[in-house]
């Protein structure tokens, strides 16, 4: 049986992929900041792209992307910033979620959400 860190990394290198053949540019992976990790960190034109990965071998519960909650991007959104500064970078950030569901055959469906959280202050 494959373990959870296992299939994570492999829902990873698919985002991965994914991303690099969007034409995204990659600035980081897993970069951590206190209690919070983002899984991959990109660039789209002038917008810092945080990028969590949801990765799972079936959808029982619900489909990969649907388990990340308020808390998670709150922490996604606080290293962001962070990340941000840390790079000097002055202009929008963005936080999608690319869920990926693994299938018994090898295969996989991607779903990328653009634009997951719309923070309310």
């Amino acid at each position: 049986m494959t373990d959870n860190h296992s299939i994570g990394k492999q829902g990873e290198e698919i985002a991965l992929e994914h991303l690099k053949q969007s034409g995204i540019s990659i600035l980081a992976q897993n970069w951590r900041w206190k209690k919070a990790e983002i899984d991959i960190i990109g660039k789209e034109d002038d917008i810092l792209v945080i990028y969590e990965v949801k990765t799972r071998s079936y959808d029982y519960f619900g489909s990969p992307d649907s388990f990340v909650d308020d808390k998670k991007f709150a922490l996604l959104l606080d290293a962001g910033n962070q990340y941000a500064i840390e790079i000097g970078h002055e202009w929008a950030i963005r936080i999608d979620i690319i869920g990926i569901l693994l299938n018994a055959d090898g295969g996989y469906t991607l779903k990328h959400i653009k634009d997951a959280y719309f923070p309310t202050f």
